[in-house]
């Protein structure tokens, strides 16, 4: 696209709604065929979405006007945009909502309409029941007469806006001939202003929507798609001209080496999420990328975050402002938990007043902060889950590099505050937030499951994963982990992670808690399951053999209570602790002597854990399974055949005689073991500690007495 030089450019064209005439409508320019015109949006809204530096995860919007045939086989001109909730990284053609241009067109002389009203209005104005829920923004795109819209929150562009002179820099950077519209939040007005402004320039290259974002339009999506392009990179190339050396000015509080800081920030990560939580469960993310340790260790990084967020869009993820602790020494662990506690009680206190300014005695939200800055170690950010959360950590990555561009411009200015409060507060979004499916049984919490790559061990972390929890998967066999953590994430990647994990060594579990910490905040419920079985009489048994029995079904179980507990008393929120024990606990067979009574020494461990857990709501339970067959590392063919050899029986009719065995005749299997862990862990055993449940189908030796 042709440019024009600052010479030959027109006067900036600063649109101003109070001013505004009646500009008449221009035709409208015709896409390609349907299909084509559908394929392109497709492909250049993906193209959009995979940028992002110009929008993050369900942010941005396009759309493309297109004729197509109603049910009645009747000519319609169609407006398909973007629905809402939808990504554009990964679009389909399912997700662009279909509105009726013949319906929608008339609004556009209307002086005024409510966001209850334009939303009910644009639901009868679909093209089916079945399409996605139009964008909010539904009107902006209908109101523009070009072919195809792109709009984004480019960072480019927000540094360019979000400073205390936006049209010195916009005029710098892109030019006057840029147009702009002053911020308003989304809905029927902006949409409006922004058709007025197009309509009387429509050869403008684009508009800028002041502290929102870039709008572009085009006979075609690529057309729309290069010219949003072609703006953003000319703003990229100004920024990077006029970068500064020391954009957060001197270093006022050095990182604290890696090992170090990683080290404090598994610690104080669970008092933190214990605090937030209230009463529900929060996960948290941490990140120690240069650009948080460059802000958060500078001399000017608490005035420019306490400016707030760089868009509307990013405080319903972000929250207005993050929570600052600034602790004397980062390194001391007791001084940094006081200061973080501190500075809470002064946001929560802040954020009161905050609503008192401006929300004429409504009731805040239940919103603590998202974002947690620390000097020294990095920053934090909160979510009902790991997704959400990772949301915020990189909607606020961007913005650190969004404050950044801005330092040369005087520096990152924003939102005034009681426009952030309406855009917090604004009542389509609360109305969005009751739309949103009860959360599952498990949501927002932490599970960690020992001997996770096995049969019995991956069969409960899929359960609990399913359930809404997100697992740390641990086992001794490292590729194996990886396997079963593919399997229990089921394609959400911040679901699951693994973890290398021997417990009988101390390090390990220690490391496992460490890895749990930083990835999700804390644990809420443990699996206790790692364990062997070895089949010897007494007479013919090694002490190598015995002592390794002991050192996996009680150390490795004690190492990994001892580190459950101190983590649950650190982060104040109670927590379930889940014994993966055995029949043989009150029903031992002969051979089995190594197993029977190493796992006796775990049903004890786990009862004394039941006492001593109590006092901080700790609850400690315990599953006796039996004789799981189905591919089951611990029933290895030796194991098989040496357990028929005790029974008298041949090996190929093991699993028949188990079964015989029952007073139900069944077989169990790992998933009968995984729902009554998934039972144990939450909160439908609530009032229960220190049971053992049988899992083995009735054995009546087994009862519990």
């Amino acid at each position: 696209m042709t440019q024009l030089s600052d010479a030959e450019a027109p006067p900036v064209r600063i649109f101003d709604p109070a001013a505004a005439a009646s500009p008449g409508t221009p035709p409208t320019q015709t896409a390609s065929g349907p299909a084509a015109a559908m394929e392109g949006l497709v492909r250049y809204s993906r193209a959009l979405g995979a940028d992002t530096s110009l929008v993050l995860r369900g942010g941005g919007n396009t759309s493309v006007k297109v004729d197509e045939t109603d049910v009645a086989g009747r000519p319609v001109r169609m407006l398909r945009v973007k629905g809402s909730g939808s990504d554009l990284a990964s679009a389909k053609q399912g997700d662009f909502a279909g509105v009726r241009l013949d319906d929608v067109l008339p609004l556009f002389g209307r002086e005024d309409m409510s966001d209850e009203e334009m939303v009910a209005y644009l639901a009868r104005c679909l093209a089916s029941p079945s399409d996605p829920r139009p964008s909010i923004e539904t009107l902006l795109h209908a109101f523009i007469p070009a072919a195809s819209v792109f709009h984004s929150h480019a960072d480019a562009i927000l540094s360019l806006v979000n400073n205390p002179d936006p049209h010195a820099a916009l005029d710098a950077a892109l030019g006057p001939d840029v147009l702009r519209v002053p911020y308003r939040r989304p809905g029927f007005l902006l949409s409006r202003e922004v058709g007025e402004a197009v309509r009387a320039a429509p050869d403008a290259p684009g508009l800028v929507l002041l502290n929102h974002g870039l709008v572009t339009w085009g006979a075609t999506p690529d057309e729309a798609y290069q010219r949003h392009v072609d703006l953003v990179d000319r703003a990229r190339a100004w920024l990077d001209a006029h970068r500064s050396i020391q954009p957060f000015g001197t270093v006022r509080r050095p990182a604290l080496e890696e090992d170090a800081r990683r080290g404090i920030a598994a610690r104080i990560a669970p008092v933190i999420r214990g605090a937030l939580g209230g009463g529900r469960a929060a996960i948290l993310r941490y990140s120690d990328a240069p650009e948080v340790l460059e802000l958060v260790g500078s001399a000017e990084g608490r005035g420019l975050a306490e400016q707030g967020a760089a868009t509307p869009d990013h405080i319903l993820t972000t929250g207005r402002l993050p929570l600052w602790v600034d602790a004397r020494d980062p390194a001391d662990f007791d001084g940094l938990a006081a200061a973080f506690r501190s500075a809470l009680d002064a946001y929560r206190a802040a954020y009161a007043g905050y609503v008192g300014r401006w929300g004429g005695g409504r009731e805040p939200l239940d919103a603590p902060p998202r974002i947690i800055l620390v000097p020294g170690i990095g920053m934090f950010t909160a979510g009902a889950t790991a997704r959400t959360a990772g949301l915020a950590r990189d909607i606020y990555l961007h913005t650190i590099g969004i404050m950044r561009g801005a330092a040369p411009l005087g520096g990152y200015r924003t939102l005034a505050e009681e426009d952030a409060f309406h855009a917090e507060y604004w009542p389509l979004e609360l109305y969005k937030l009751s739309l949103a499916p009860p959360p599952k049984e498990m949501e927002g919490r932490v599970a960690l499951v020992t001997g996770a790559a096995g049969a019995l061990g991956r069969a409960i972390a899929v359960r609990l994963a399913a359930a809404g929890a997100h697992v740390v998967v641990t086992d001794v066999d490292a590729a194996r982990t990886a396997d079963t953590t593919r399997e229990v994430a089921s394609g959400d990647a911040d679901r699951a992670i693994a973890q290398s994990l021997d417990v009988t060594r101390a390090g390990d579990v220690d490391a496992a808690w460490d890895a749990a910490c930083l990835a999700f905040g804390g644990v809420d419920v443990v699996v206790s399951n790692a364990g062997i079985a070895h089949c010897s009489s007494i007479e013919a048994m090694e002490l190598a053999d015995w002592e390794r029995s002991l050192a996996v079904n009680a150390t490795g179980h004690f190492l990994v209570t001892r580190a459950a507990l101190r983590h649950f008393r650190a982060q104040g929120r109670g927590g379930s602790i889940v014994f993966v024990a055995t029949k043989n606990v009150t029903a031992p067979g002969r051979d089995f002597a190594a197993y029977s009574a190493s796992k006796a020494a775990e049903a004890q461990l786990a009862r004394v854990a039941a006492i001593e857990g109590g006092e901080i709501g700790v609850r400690v339970n315990m599953v006796n399974p039996d004789a799981i067959f189905e591919e089951s590392r611990l029933w290895s063919p030796d194991l098989r055949e040496q357990r028929a050899r005790a029974h008298g029986i041949d090996p190929a009719n093991i699993d028949a005689f188990y079964r015989s065995r029952t007073l139900l005749g069944v077989s169990v299997r790992a998933i009968d073991v995984a729902e009554a862990v998934l039972f144990l862990a939450g909160d439908r055993a609530s009032r229960t500690t220190g049971a053992m449940l049988p899992i083995d189908g009735g054995v009546r030796e087994a009862f519990v007495r």
